[in-house]
């Protein structure tokens, strides 16, 4: 009845409000371009029906143009083209604002779990001391990141904004000039971003939606729990990536990191100042004038000179002062609205988000190797060292290293950004900064390099105040995981480290690059068992495990339904805080407006607590494992195969995007790690990698290799106790309807032409006939008759957004033929495939 009210609801405020602007939006008299909007809902109906008929995406466009638009001329149908791409971006923007608008009253028709549901229930069990206690210690963190799919910039973003409002209020006239407004806005980045900018764009959403989300839903919290004390200031967490994160980017300095950091100080000064200056409008009373003006005064400095530092103490001292006298001699009056500025105090202090720090494995080896050469330790590799000569460098030898003795640039740069830390720390706070993450963790050494680098550029050992975290991202990584933690526990000097970390350790688990090396289901199943391994080696030793996600937007990348993944995780699982990333197409796409924020926080800590309160046991028995492990290791055999095929990566380079994504104006990072000409698996960065797959929409590493798997145990007749799988355990479910989403956003029509192709033609033939059998086999065990089918609004809405781009779609298959072809226009065709990459990537929402 609520999944038909909500659909009811969707169609009402979403689909016909989007074809009601849409009309209006096509329309619109742009110069040179009067006759391009009229004329898209014809190329899409010609789209449509030339892919049903098997016809190729030249031939669908080669008989629109004759038919329709009468133009020959082959420049000037590249003109068309792009005129199309441009609107086709733009109608994505239409229905994100649509969409958008419609959220809250959509909400109302939806069974998942709000903090508000969960309080009643909570009344119904009267086990509110449970609660509050698990209240007052939990924690989820949203780690913000900048992953190339996200480019609005901050004046489109606003015209979304006020597109929203105005569709809230139906204000046609209004919505008619502000579509005028988009159409003439550039969507695109006339250069590339740096890590600064990225920064800056991620940092607008912080003042502009987050700070008042956060501080909401806290009070909210504050105020219903049934606990007078409640003080967990901690309960949402924002961790930042953008000007950290120097993975695979050189454009990441140790001067990027200092000025993002300072940027984060700055920005939450003036939220600080303008909510004060409001209060004081309030607060007009003459005992407390002198704290608030002084106060006020030091919140403006310090937004604009980074020189001026305010902190966290001296704040409190004033406002405790000012609260001190309002009650005192003022009988408490507005004493709510300063209590709720204290609180988000508490909760942002001076740093609003914590700046992450994470490199590349391979970068602190060569920084290492470098060092130990200069100190003629060792005179080419670190090899010529045993285990026990390398960690007492390590640990326990005293150097003094200055940065400018190394020529290395990447040496330089590391060795400057640990020695700046400290100094970061002294101006946002420890909170600010205290984390440093390594990619393609695999052995001990990717965490006492770190350890040995920090002490080696004047932090005393036990003096370190920054947690060091290994991020184990390749199957490799995650099956030598239980080994290296416990050899760092093992580690008398490590493990006084972590005493003075409060006996806490955080993990992180990839599921890009996991997904990249082991398919899907492997990825997905060896992830949870590491998890439960490392919760027992870390409980063995007295360690509380914090485990940190690495969710990307579609499931390939650990995405799709955030709160159906926590809420299915086994009881085998350490569930202290929940910690994940949110990449950039992510942010505003899901997380974006306040109402959608508390919304998706609520449902993940609901998802961290509902176990305590049903009491539920998520337990997978033996044999259900047993069957898992079977599955995922028959999907992996056909996935490995697949990367085996001499065909897989000429097919990505030569067939998909991938080469587009490093011409595109959208983020600041190269598209591979390293320099080498021959493309490797192991450098493509997972973006890339998963985008090129949607942009050709086969999204392979979503569910490729399922199919095999289930069929498999069909044959073997086992097909029931998959079935029962699919059923009575949540983990496995939850795995299969990603999947199908992935499925559900896939149409090989578009890329049918590829089945006679000399060279790919087996290969698509080889990634075709597993998408079929993928389908059919998920479809069979959850009984359903079409994907999706138990996510009606969901489904709804994939379907108008593939619809919206389908037209963009068949433009840049079209390009990629040319290209193939060596045509005249070949620059002209490539840009078109670059140009046609941003429509395709807002509109799925969860691309890459």
């Amino acid at each position: 009845m609520q999944q038909s009210r909500r659909l009811e609801e969707f169609r009402k405020s979403v689909t016909n409000k989007f074809n009601i602007y849409n009309s209006l939006f096509l329309s619109l008299p742009y110069r040179d371009i009067e006759n391009v909007g009229m004329l898209i809902p014809l190329l899409l109906d010609q789209c449509e029906q030339g892919l049903k008929a098997g016809r190729q995406p030249q031939e669908i466009l080669e008989t629109f143009f004759t038919n329709f638009v009468e133009i020959k001329d082959e420049r000037k149908r590249l003109d068309f083209m792009f005129k199309i791409i441009q609107y086709v971006e733009r109608q994505v923007v239409l229905y994100d604002s649509v969409e958008d608008s419609a959220f809250p009253k959509l909400q109302e028709y939806t069974n998942s779990l709000s903090v508000k549901d969960y309080f009643e229930l909570v009344n119904q069990t009267k086990n509110w001391d449970k609660i509050s206690k698990n209240l007052s210690s939990f924690s989820a963190r949203f780690v913000l990141t900048a992953h190339p799919t996200q480019f609005y910039t901050p004046a489109v973003l606003d015209i979304i904004t006020e597109l929203r409002s105005l569709i809230d209020k139906d204000r046609i006239d209004n919505i008619d000039l502000t579509l005028q407004q988009l159409g003439l806005t550039s969507l695109v980045n006339s250069k590339k971003p740096t890590p600064l900018d990225e920064a800056k764009n991620i940092i607008y959403i912080l003042r502009n939606t987050y700070y008042d989300a956060i501080g909401e839903l806290f009070e909210y919290i504050k105020s219903n729990i049934r606990a007078e004390d409640f003080s967990n200031y901690d309960i949402i967490k924002l961790g930042f990536w953008p000007g950290g994160d120097r993975d695979g980017n050189p454009f990441v300095t140790a001067e990027v990191t200092r000025q993002v950091a300072d940027e984060l100080r700055l920005t939450l000064m003036k939220c600080y100042y303008n909510e004060l200056k409001a209060l004081r409008k309030k607060l007009t009373f003459k005992s407390i004038q002198h704290d608030l003006i002084t106060l006020s005064n030091r919140f403006y400095k310090a937004m604009f000179d980074a020189s001026s530092i305010i902190g966290y103490d001296e704040i409190m001292g004033h406002l405790d002062g000012i609260r001190e006298k309002l009650v005192s001699n003022h009988h408490g009056l507005y004493l709510k609205q300063l209590d709720q500025f204290i609180n988000k105090v508490h909760i942002f202090k001076t740093h609003f988000a914590s700046l992450d720090i994470r490199q590349d494995h391979s970068k602190h080896k060569l920084v290492v190797e470098t060092v130990l050469k200069k100190e003629g330790a060792i005179k080419e590799s670190l090899d010529e060292l045993s285990q026990e000569e390398l960690v007492s460098w390590l640990l326990e030898k005293n150097l003094q290293l200055n940065p400018s003795d190394y020529e290395e640039e990447i040496v330089r740069d590391t060795l400057t950004n640990i020695k700046q830390l400290g100094h970061i720390q002294s101006k946002n706070g420890e909170d600010g900064c205290n984390r440093y993450i390594i990619s393609n963790s695999e052995d001990i050494y990717s965490v006492f390099f770190v350890f040995g680098l920090f002490r080696w550029c004047g932090w005393q050992t036990d003096e370190i105040t920054f947690d060091i975290v290994p991020l184990f991202e390749t199957m490799k990584g995650m099956e030598a995981s239980e080994a290296v933690m416990q050899t760092f526990f093992d580690t008398p000097i490590y493990r006084s480290h972590l005493e003075r970390r409060n006996n806490k350790h955080t993990i992180m688990l990839g599921f890009s690059d996991g997904t990249k090396d082991g398919g899907y289901l492997k990825a997905n199943w060896s992830i949870l068992r590491t998890k439960e391994t490392l919760s027992q080696v870390c409980k063995k030793n007295g360690i509380k495990a914090i485990f940190f996600d690495g969710r990307g937007g579609p499931p390939a990348r650990g995405g799709g339904k955030t709160h159906r993944f926590y809420a299915a995780q086994t009881n085998d699982v350490a569930n202290h805080e929940i910690q994940m990333t949110i990449q950039g197409q992510t942010i505003t796409s899901t997380y974006g407006t306040k109402e959608q924020f508390i919304h998706n926080a609520e449902q993940l800590l609901t998802a961290g607590l509902s176990n305590d309160l049903y009491g539920k046991e998520h337990v997978i028995s033996t044999e259900q494992r047993e069957l898992i492990g079977t599955l995922s290791e028959l999907s992996f055999s056909k996935y490995d195969a697949l990367k085996q095929h001499d065909k897989f990566i000429p097919y990505l380079e030569h067939r998909s995007t991938l080469k587009f994504y490093t011409k595109a104006n959208i983020g600041s990072r190269p598209g591979k790690r390293g320099n080498k000409k021959q493309l490797t698996l192991s450098d493509l960065r997972a973006i890339s990698f998963v985008g090129s797959w949607s942009q050709l929409k086969q999204n392979v590493p979503g569910y490729f290799g399922i199919g095999t798997a289930i069929q498999q145990l069909k044959s073997d007749g086992k097909l029931d106790e998959v079935k029962k799988l699919y059923q009575e355990v949540p983990f496995f479910r939850a795995l299969m309807h990603n999947s199908m989403m992935s499925l559900a956003k896939t149409n090989f029509d578009l890329t049918s032409y590829m089945r006679d192709d000399k060279e790919f033609g087996e290969f698509w033939n080889v990634l075709f006939n597993e998408y079929q059998l993928s389908k059919e086999m998920l479809l069979e065990i959850s009984g359903q008759h079409i994907l999706m089918e138990d996510e009606e609004v969901s489904r709804e809405s994939v379907k108008i957004r593939e619809q919206i781009v389908l037209p963009l779609l068949v433009i840049q298959q079209n390009a990629l033929y040319h290209i193939t072809k060596d045509s005249k226009y070949r620059e002209l065709y490539e840009k078109i495939v670059t140009r046609s990459l941003y429509g395709n990537i807002n509109a799925s929402r969860n691309s890459a």
